[in-house]
This record gives structure tokens, sequence and C-alpha cells, in this order.
């Protein structure tokens, strides 16, 4: 009879324990989902210009890889420098505006706080796994290669080869919204300043 009671009381454990974690998997989805639609919703509208890619960088399953003109951070418009400690795992702030072309720039850039101006938007790179300076040679032209997590798009199957043909022809743009936090996500991919593919809210 003991157990048995064993037997019941542990299978009942093991119960809670999967709804827990099915409870916990289903929150963090939500939340992720709704951080997406509330960036996607509320966030700051930025036209953002595609650069080449290496040709050797080839599609990817059903994604296009997507470089911007705002990748490269000249070093020059960093404010306070570089961090004394390593950039390993640093946070960049960069200071956006819109230029005469229509497409954002980068005006300012910092690896500590960055305070609010009219018509700029802050944008936070991802953490640095690595840290590129461009050519160490020449300073003034010095540049760090930075993410954003805006570097892949999903299109549908078979298309990918063409926008990545039109992105090296310099075709192609994003239009992505900038959240409070300094996130960023592509609310539209643009060919030839036409939107092409949407993406919904949810």
């Amino acid at each position: 009879m003991v157990e048995k009671n064993v037997v019941v009381g542990g299978s009942r454990r093991v119960w809670i324990a999967a709804i827990a974690v099915a409870a916990l998997q289903t929150a963090v989805l939500g939340y992720m989902v709704g951080e997406r639609a509330w960036g996607l919703r509320s966030g700051v509208e930025v036209t953002l210009k595609a650069a080449p890619v290496d040709p050797r960088d080839l599609l990817r399953g059903d994604y296009v890889t997507l470089n911007y003109d705002i990748s490269r951070v000249p070093v020059s418009t960093l404010a306070g420098g570089p961090p004394k400690e390593s950039l390993y795992g640093q946070v960049l702030s960069v200071r956006l505006g819109k230029q005469d072309d229509g497409y954002w720039g980068v005006v300012e850039s910092s690896f500590g706080t960055l305070g609010p101006k009219p018509g700029t938007v802050i944008l936070k790179s991802l953490p640095f796994d690595y840290v590129s300076y461009g050519d160490p040679a020449d300073a003034a032209q010095a540049v760090m290669a930075v993410n954003y997590g805006i570097e892949r798009y999903y299109v549908p199957e078979g298309q990918g080869h063409d926008i990545e043909s039109a992105r090296n022809d310099n075709r192609v743009a994003i239009a992505a919204r900038v959240s409070s936090d300094g996130a960023a996500h592509i609310r539209s991919l643009l060919l030839d300043g036409k939107s092409v593919y949407e993406e919904p809210l949810y």
C-alpha cells in the first residue's frame, strides 16, 4: 500500500513539473511575440539602405543575408572613445539621423549612454562577439563592424536569389521600427523603393 502511494505521489509530481515547464515555455514564447509586436507597432520607423554582401556568403535556407551602411560604424563617431576593457560582450549605442537621400545614417555612437535628441533614434547593437576596425593603417577611416539583429530576412521559398541579386545591385532597403529600448525589427523589405514584403504584427 505504501509503495502504491509513493508511485501515485511521484506521478503527480511529474505531471506538476511538466505543466510548470509547459506554462513557462508558453509565457516565454508569448513574451517574445508580444515584444516584437509592440516594437513593430510603437517603434520609430527608419529606412535603412542595404549594402552589397560578399558573393561567397550564399543564401542559407529561405532567408537573405542583409548588410547595411550603418553596419560599419566609423570609430570617429565614438563619443568618449572605446572602453578600456575588452570590447567582447559590449553593446554599442548608435544614434541615427535622417539623411538628405531619405535613408538613416550614423550620427554618433557610444559604449556609454546617449541621451535623446530631436529627429534622431538610438539603435543598440548586439553584444560584440568579435571586433573589426577595418584598415588599422588609416585611423581616420577605421570602422567597427556591428550587428543589430536584423541581418536576416526570411523570404518565400525560391525567391531569395533574386533578392540577393537586387541587394548586390544596391536596389534593396528595409523599413525598420526602432523601439524605445533600442531594439530594431524589420517592418518591410523594399525593392527599388517599393515594399515587396511586409511583416505582420503576429
